[in-house]
């Protein structure tokens, strides 16, 4: 990180777990913006960019659309500017939070019924192994 807080895309690839690839894919559509670019035109971003795109990474395995990610951004955005919201906005606000934790419960509902799935073919599987294992010499010859 440099001496100003900013960081070259390399730095947050490696802070984030994402490709470069990726993190220039989630600027062209729009999710998250470096911060700044330096005098070679290299991005730049900050600590909070490097949050916003842990959030749109684990936003990713829950199958939620380009919008619906912008959708969620643009909530949390508004909800941390720090600004005063009308009670209108608030309601809409949560309105908009509730509906996407709906969603994501729907979601973790569904991985785990692919997990229980999952598992079960997992200890067929194994019990199927265990009787490909080899016998005992005294106990083949009985």
């Amino acid at each position: 990180m440099s001496g100003d807080g900013l960081m070259q895309i390399g730095e947050v690839a490696a802070r984030t777990g994402l490709s470069l690839r990726t993190i220039r894919y989630y600027e062209e559509v729009g999710l998250v913006e470096p911060s700044a670019r330096s005098q070679g035109g290299f991005r730049l971003y900050t600590e909070a960019d490097v949050q916003r795109l842990r959030l749109v990474a684990r936003m990713k395995p829950l199958e939620f659309t380009l919008e619906q990610m912008r959708q969620l951004l643009d909530a949390t955005d508004r909800l941390s500017s720090g600004a005063r919201l009308t009670k209108t906005e608030r309601a809409r606000l949560r309105t908009t939070l509730g509906e996407f934790r709906q969603a994501i419960a729907a979601r973790c509902e569904t991985l785990r019924e692919q997990l229980a799935t999952a598992q079960a073919f997992d200890a067929t599987l194994a019990e199927q192994l265990e009787q490909l294992q080899p016998q005992p010499a005294a106990a083949a010859k009985r």
